[in-house]
């Protein structure tokens, strides 16, 4: 039995090692997300501050006389 010396070389040249994907750096759809839920559950939460104190949240933080 002979092992052809050309076939075991070859490489399958159909995958590349490399790809065209550009990371996404920042503004990405997942950090978008992230800040969106983050962004509605401090509005809930100052909602709730207001509930509970009776008082507007400008109020509460000193920001209004």
């Amino acid at each position: 039995m002979t092992l052809n010396s050309d076939s075991a070389t070859t490489a399958d040249t159909g995958t590349s090692a490399t790809t065209t994907d550009v990371p996404a750096f920042g503004w990405s759809a997942y950090a978008e997300r992230i800040n969106g839920r983050f962004a509605m559950i401090g509005f809930l939460a100052v909602l709730i501050v207001e509930a509970i104190s009776h008082d507007t949240f400008l109020h509460w933080a000193g920001l209004v006389p």
